[in-house]
Protein backbone atom coordinates (compact mmCIF):
# COMPACT_ATOMS: atom_id res chain seq x y z
CA UNK A 1 0.00 0.00 0.00
CA UNK A 2 2.79 2.45 1.02
CA UNK A 3 4.78 1.57 -1.83
CA UNK A 4 1.54 2.67 -4.77
CA UNK A 5 1.00 5.83 -2.81
CA UNK A 6 4.59 6.73 -2.84
CA UNK A 7 4.56 5.79 -7.05
CA UNK A 8 1.34 8.24 -7.20
CA UNK A 9 2.98 11.08 -5.34
CA UNK A 10 6.21 11.05 -7.28
CA UNK A 11 4.15 10.42 -10.91
CA UNK A 12 1.78 13.81 -9.56
CA UNK A 13 5.43 15.09 -9.36
CA UNK A 14 6.77 14.46 -12.09
CA UNK A 15 3.98 15.40 -14.12
CA UNK A 16 4.05 19.16 -13.33
CA UNK A 17 7.82 20.16 -13.74
CA UNK A 18 8.43 23.86 -13.01
CA UNK A 19 9.24 25.18 -16.43
CA UNK A 20 5.63 24.87 -17.03
CA UNK A 21 4.39 27.50 -14.45
CA UNK A 22 2.64 30.52 -15.81
CA UNK A 23 4.79 33.58 -15.42
CA UNK A 24 2.66 35.23 -16.63
CA UNK A 25 0.15 34.88 -14.04
CA UNK A 26 1.24 37.44 -11.91
CA UNK A 27 -0.54 38.50 -8.39
CA UNK A 28 -2.18 42.22 -8.22
CA UNK A 29 0.62 43.36 -5.66
CA UNK A 30 3.40 42.21 -8.42
CA UNK A 31 1.38 44.73 -11.02
CA UNK A 32 0.84 47.50 -8.62
CA UNK A 33 4.25 47.65 -7.78
CA UNK A 34 5.18 46.92 -11.43
CA UNK A 35 3.19 49.76 -12.23
CA UNK A 36 4.68 52.22 -9.78
CA UNK A 37 8.37 51.00 -10.63
CA UNK A 38 7.25 52.30 -14.28
CA UNK A 39 5.78 55.81 -12.83
CA UNK A 40 8.44 56.25 -10.58
CA UNK A 41 10.99 55.67 -13.58
CA UNK A 42 8.64 58.47 -15.64
CA UNK A 43 9.24 60.63 -12.67
CA UNK A 44 12.70 60.89 -11.99
CA UNK A 45 12.80 60.93 -16.49
CA UNK A 46 10.03 64.12 -15.70
CA UNK A 47 12.03 66.20 -12.99
CA UNK A 48 15.41 65.19 -14.05
CA UNK A 49 16.52 68.13 -15.12
CA UNK A 50 14.76 70.44 -13.01
CA UNK A 51 16.92 68.72 -10.36
CA UNK A 52 19.89 69.14 -12.29
CA UNK A 53 19.42 72.72 -12.80
CA UNK A 54 18.26 73.52 -9.52
CA UNK A 55 21.75 71.33 -8.12
CA UNK A 56 23.43 73.82 -10.18
CA UNK A 57 21.83 76.78 -9.33
CA UNK A 58 22.58 75.70 -5.48
CA UNK A 59 26.11 74.10 -6.04
CA UNK A 60 25.33 70.91 -5.21
CA UNK A 61 25.32 67.07 -6.80
CA UNK A 62 22.00 65.61 -7.36
CA UNK A 63 22.05 63.08 -5.03
CA UNK A 64 22.98 65.68 -2.28
CA UNK A 65 19.76 68.03 -3.04
CA UNK A 66 17.78 65.00 -3.32
CA UNK A 67 19.29 64.09 0.21
CA UNK A 68 18.54 68.28 1.36
CA UNK A 69 14.97 67.58 -0.13
CA UNK A 70 14.19 64.42 1.79
CA UNK A 71 15.82 65.73 5.33
CA UNK A 72 13.44 68.62 4.74
CA UNK A 73 10.49 66.44 4.30
CA UNK A 74 11.41 64.34 7.29
CA UNK A 75 12.01 67.16 9.73
CA UNK A 76 8.53 68.46 8.72
CA UNK A 77 6.88 65.20 9.13
CA UNK A 78 8.16 65.06 12.35
CA UNK A 79 6.83 68.98 13.42
CA UNK A 80 3.55 67.55 12.32
CA UNK A 81 3.35 64.92 14.08
CA UNK A 82 4.96 66.41 16.84
CA UNK A 83 1.64 69.42 17.01
CA UNK A 84 -0.92 66.69 16.11
CA UNK A 85 -0.06 64.84 19.16
CA UNK A 86 0.30 67.93 21.67
CA UNK A 87 -3.07 69.20 20.08
CA UNK A 88 -4.85 65.86 20.84
CA UNK A 89 -3.47 65.83 24.53
CA UNK A 90 -4.84 69.50 24.93
CA UNK A 91 -9.00 70.40 26.12
CA UNK A 92 -10.68 73.16 25.00
CA UNK A 93 -11.07 75.64 28.26
CA UNK A 94 -14.26 77.76 28.40
CA UNK A 95 -14.28 81.45 26.93
CA UNK A 96 -15.69 82.92 29.99
CA UNK A 97 -14.69 86.53 31.14
CA UNK A 98 -12.53 86.90 27.86
CA UNK A 99 -13.09 89.50 25.34
CA UNK A 100 -15.81 89.23 22.70
CA UNK A 101 -12.65 90.05 20.24
CA UNK A 102 -10.99 86.42 21.22
CA UNK A 103 -12.80 83.28 21.69
CA UNK A 104 -11.75 79.82 21.86
CA UNK A 105 -12.53 76.87 18.85
CA UNK A 106 -15.51 75.59 20.62
CA UNK A 107 -17.22 78.92 20.88
CA UNK A 108 -15.83 80.46 17.05
CA UNK A 109 -15.10 78.04 14.94
CA UNK A 110 -13.19 78.98 11.99
CA UNK A 111 -13.25 78.05 8.42
CA UNK A 112 -11.58 74.93 7.16
CA UNK A 113 -7.88 75.15 6.57
CA UNK A 114 -6.95 74.44 2.74
CA UNK A 115 -2.98 74.45 3.86
CA UNK A 116 -1.51 71.17 5.25
CA UNK A 117 -0.15 73.28 8.05
CA UNK A 118 -0.19 71.24 12.00
CA UNK A 119 -0.60 75.53 13.12
CA UNK A 120 -3.86 75.68 14.49
CA UNK A 121 -5.03 79.01 13.12
CA UNK A 122 -4.86 82.39 14.47
CA UNK A 123 -8.41 83.15 13.66
CA UNK A 124 -9.59 80.58 15.47
CA UNK A 125 -8.23 81.89 18.40
CA UNK A 126 -8.53 85.61 18.29
CA UNK A 127 -11.88 87.09 16.17
CA UNK A 128 -9.59 88.95 13.20
CA UNK A 129 -12.52 90.29 11.84
CA UNK A 130 -13.31 92.31 14.66
CA UNK A 131 -10.13 93.79 14.73
CA UNK A 132 -11.25 96.49 11.92
CA UNK A 133 -14.33 97.66 14.00
CA UNK A 134 -12.76 100.09 15.69
CA UNK A 135 -9.24 101.66 16.21
CA UNK A 136 -7.18 98.68 17.72
CA UNK A 137 -3.67 99.36 17.85
CA UNK A 138 -0.07 96.88 18.36
CA UNK A 139 -0.61 97.90 22.32
CA UNK A 140 -4.15 96.74 22.74
CA UNK A 141 -3.75 93.73 20.41
CA UNK A 142 -1.15 92.64 23.08
CA UNK A 143 -3.19 93.06 25.83
CA UNK A 144 -5.73 90.98 24.63
CA UNK A 145 -3.66 88.38 24.17
CA UNK A 146 -2.09 88.35 27.12
CA UNK A 147 -5.75 88.44 29.00
CA UNK A 148 -7.07 86.11 27.20
CA UNK A 149 -4.47 83.34 27.79
CA UNK A 150 -4.24 84.33 31.47
CA UNK A 151 -7.92 83.67 31.72
CA UNK A 152 -7.58 79.79 30.46
CA UNK A 153 -7.58 76.72 33.05
CA UNK A 154 -10.29 78.64 35.25
CA UNK A 155 -8.43 81.81 35.35
CA UNK A 156 -5.08 80.71 36.47
CA UNK A 157 -3.53 81.10 33.09
CA UNK A 158 -1.68 76.91 33.85
CA UNK A 159 -0.76 75.41 30.50
CA UNK A 160 -0.23 78.58 28.14
CA UNK A 161 2.52 81.36 28.02
CA UNK A 162 1.95 84.37 25.69
CA UNK A 163 3.68 87.75 24.79
CA UNK A 164 3.70 90.15 21.51
CA UNK A 165 7.10 90.80 19.12
CA UNK A 166 8.01 93.46 17.50
CA UNK A 167 8.21 92.55 13.96
CA UNK A 168 11.54 93.90 13.58
CA UNK A 169 12.38 91.76 16.19
CA UNK A 170 10.67 89.21 14.81
CA UNK A 171 12.38 89.15 11.53
CA UNK A 172 15.92 89.14 13.35
CA UNK A 173 15.58 86.15 15.26
CA UNK A 174 13.80 84.13 12.14
CA UNK A 175 17.17 85.16 10.12
CA UNK A 176 19.26 83.56 13.17
CA UNK A 177 16.85 80.80 13.59
CA UNK A 178 16.81 80.17 9.70
CA UNK A 179 21.01 79.39 9.87
CA UNK A 180 20.89 77.79 13.41
CA UNK A 181 17.42 76.00 13.94
CA UNK A 182 18.62 73.53 16.63
CA UNK A 183 20.45 74.57 20.09
CA UNK A 184 20.54 72.91 23.81
CA UNK A 185 19.73 74.95 26.30
CA UNK A 186 20.02 74.08 30.56
CA UNK A 187 17.28 74.69 33.01
CA UNK A 188 18.61 74.27 36.90
CA UNK A 189 17.56 71.83 39.04
CA UNK A 190 18.21 71.74 42.43
CA UNK A 191 21.24 69.19 43.00
CA UNK A 192 19.76 65.59 45.08
CA UNK A 193 20.65 65.52 48.46
CA UNK A 194 22.85 62.42 48.28
CA UNK A 195 25.56 63.71 46.13
CA UNK A 196 28.67 65.25 47.30
CA UNK A 197 28.28 68.90 48.17
CA UNK A 198 30.10 71.20 45.91
CA UNK A 199 30.23 74.83 45.57
CA UNK A 200 27.67 74.90 42.82
CA UNK A 201 24.83 73.18 44.44
CA UNK A 202 22.79 73.25 41.64
CA UNK A 203 22.19 70.37 38.97
CA UNK A 204 20.88 71.12 35.49
CA UNK A 205 18.20 69.56 32.70
CA UNK A 206 19.03 69.50 29.13
CA UNK A 207 16.98 70.51 26.85
CA UNK A 208 16.48 70.15 23.12
CA UNK A 209 14.78 72.87 21.05
CA UNK A 210 13.94 72.83 17.86
CA UNK A 211 12.83 75.58 15.13
CA UNK A 212 10.27 74.73 12.53
CA UNK A 213 8.76 77.49 9.79
CA UNK A 214 5.67 77.11 8.20
CA UNK A 215 5.48 79.73 5.54
CA UNK A 216 3.83 83.25 4.95
CA UNK A 217 0.22 83.54 6.26
CA UNK A 218 -2.02 86.12 4.24
CA UNK A 219 -2.43 88.84 5.13
CA UNK A 220 -6.02 89.67 7.08
CA UNK A 221 -8.10 92.36 5.84
CA UNK A 222 -11.51 93.83 6.66
CA UNK A 223 -12.86 93.51 3.07
CA UNK A 224 -12.87 89.74 2.23
CA UNK A 225 -13.39 88.91 -1.40
CA UNK A 226 -13.59 85.52 -1.72
CA UNK A 227 -13.64 84.92 -4.94
CA UNK A 228 -10.43 87.31 -5.48
CA UNK A 229 -7.39 85.60 -6.46
CA UNK A 230 -4.51 85.16 -4.01
CA UNK A 231 -2.18 87.61 -3.33
CA UNK A 232 1.79 87.24 -2.55
CA UNK A 233 1.74 87.73 1.52
CA UNK A 234 4.43 90.44 2.83
CA UNK A 235 4.34 88.70 6.14
CA UNK A 236 7.27 86.50 7.71
CA UNK A 237 6.74 83.11 8.15
CA UNK A 238 4.87 81.42 10.90
CA UNK A 239 7.31 79.43 13.45
CA UNK A 240 7.00 77.08 15.74
CA UNK A 241 10.10 76.00 18.75
CA UNK A 242 9.99 72.45 19.98
CA UNK A 243 11.20 72.35 23.48
CA UNK A 244 12.14 68.59 24.40
CA UNK A 245 14.45 66.90 27.19
CA UNK A 246 17.02 65.84 25.58
CA UNK A 247 17.28 62.98 27.58
CA UNK A 248 13.97 61.66 25.72
CA UNK A 249 15.24 63.14 22.82
CA UNK A 250 18.30 60.74 22.55
CA UNK A 251 16.19 58.18 23.36
CA UNK A 252 12.96 58.35 21.30
CA UNK A 253 14.44 60.82 18.40
CA UNK A 254 11.23 61.82 16.19
CA UNK A 255 9.21 60.32 18.30
CA UNK A 256 10.10 62.27 21.26
CA UNK A 257 6.83 64.14 22.83
CA UNK A 258 7.75 67.83 23.02
CA UNK A 259 7.29 69.49 26.79
CA UNK A 260 6.38 72.90 25.22
CA UNK A 261 5.25 74.21 21.46
CA UNK A 262 6.06 77.88 21.21
CA UNK A 263 3.76 78.97 18.00
CA UNK A 264 4.83 82.47 16.61
CA UNK A 265 1.82 83.90 14.65
CA UNK A 266 2.92 86.51 11.90
CA UNK A 267 -0.89 86.85 10.92
CA UNK A 268 -0.60 90.99 12.20
CA UNK A 269 2.65 91.63 10.91
CA UNK A 270 2.18 93.84 8.14
CA UNK A 271 -1.29 95.06 9.49
CA UNK A 272 -0.34 95.65 13.15
CA UNK A 273 2.96 95.38 13.80
CA UNK A 274 3.04 92.45 15.84
CA UNK A 275 4.09 88.94 15.65
CA UNK A 276 1.89 86.92 18.72
CA UNK A 277 3.80 84.41 20.52
CA UNK A 278 1.67 81.59 22.15
CA UNK A 279 3.33 78.71 24.06
CA UNK A 280 1.42 75.36 25.39
CA UNK A 281 2.53 73.05 27.59
CA UNK A 282 2.03 69.54 26.76
CA UNK A 283 -0.93 67.73 29.44
CA UNK A 284 0.70 65.12 31.08
CA UNK A 285 -1.19 61.71 31.55
CA UNK A 286 -0.93 61.19 35.02
CA UNK A 287 -5.12 61.97 35.12
CA UNK A 288 -4.66 64.92 37.89
CA UNK A 289 -7.59 67.10 38.20
CA UNK A 290 -8.17 70.49 36.24
CA UNK A 291 -6.43 73.37 37.93
CA UNK A 292 -4.07 70.86 39.85
CA UNK A 293 -0.40 71.91 40.57
CA UNK A 294 0.90 68.30 41.15
CA UNK A 295 1.39 66.72 37.32
CA UNK A 296 -1.26 67.80 35.21
CA UNK A 297 1.50 68.95 32.46
CA UNK A 298 5.10 67.97 31.61
CA UNK A 299 6.76 71.30 32.39
CA UNK A 300 6.12 73.34 35.48
CA UNK A 301 4.67 77.15 34.22
CA UNK A 302 8.12 78.85 35.55
CA UNK A 303 10.31 76.82 33.49
CA UNK A 304 8.06 76.92 30.90
CA UNK A 305 8.37 80.62 30.76
CA UNK A 306 12.14 80.39 31.15
CA UNK A 307 12.25 78.42 27.95
CA UNK A 308 10.12 81.08 26.12
CA UNK A 309 12.99 83.41 27.37
CA UNK A 310 15.31 81.40 25.54
CA UNK A 311 14.00 82.21 22.32
CA UNK A 312 15.13 86.08 22.47
CA UNK A 313 18.36 85.46 24.73
CA UNK A 314 19.90 83.26 21.86
CA UNK A 315 18.26 84.13 18.61
CA UNK A 316 17.71 88.29 19.03
CA UNK A 317 21.61 88.99 18.42
CA UNK A 318 22.63 91.91 19.37
CA UNK A 319 24.69 94.20 16.91
CA UNK A 320 28.08 92.83 18.15
CA UNK A 321 28.78 89.64 19.10
CA UNK A 322 28.69 88.51 22.64
CA UNK A 323 29.14 84.73 24.28
CA UNK A 324 26.19 83.57 23.64
CA UNK A 325 25.76 84.54 20.24
CA UNK A 326 29.36 82.51 19.87
CA UNK A 327 27.75 79.13 21.75
CA UNK A 328 25.09 79.20 19.25
CA UNK A 329 27.11 79.38 15.93
CA UNK A 330 29.91 77.16 17.43
CA UNK A 331 26.93 74.74 18.77
CA UNK A 332 26.84 74.03 14.77
CA UNK A 333 29.84 75.17 13.02
CA UNK A 334 32.20 74.20 15.34
CA UNK A 335 30.59 71.33 17.75
CA UNK A 336 34.33 69.97 18.96
CA UNK A 337 34.95 73.57 20.48
CA UNK A 338 31.69 73.81 21.95
CA UNK A 339 32.08 74.38 25.54
CA UNK A 340 29.18 72.94 28.12
CA UNK A 341 30.46 74.89 31.44
CA UNK A 342 30.07 78.24 29.09
CA UNK A 343 26.54 77.41 28.10
CA UNK A 344 25.37 76.42 32.06
CA UNK A 345 26.52 79.89 32.91
CA UNK A 346 23.16 81.19 31.40
CA UNK A 347 20.77 78.79 33.04
CA UNK A 348 19.19 81.62 34.93
CA UNK A 349 18.12 83.16 31.47
CA UNK A 350 15.72 85.82 32.98
CA UNK A 351 18.91 87.13 35.11
CA UNK A 352 20.85 87.20 31.60
CA UNK A 353 22.15 90.94 29.96
CA UNK A 354 21.54 91.46 26.53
Amino acid sequence: MLSSCRAALSASAVRRPLQRCNVRRTSPLLRQLSSEATRSADYGTKYAEKLQKRAEEQGKTVDALLLELREQEKEKRKQKLALEAQQQGSKPAGAAGTSPSVASSSTSPSPGRRDSSPIKPLDSIIRLDRLWKGPVNSEAISHLWNAYHSSRSGGTGRGFVSASIPVAAYNRMLDVATKYPKFVVPLRRPKPETEEPTEDKSAYELYFMEWGFHGSPPEPSAKLDPFAPPKPSANPQTSTVLFTPLQEYKLRQTFATPYLVITQYTDLAQSHGVVLMRGEITPSSTGAPAGASDGRYMLSQEDAHMLSVVIQKFYLWPSNENERTKLLRAFHETPAEFEWEKLLAHADFLMCRT
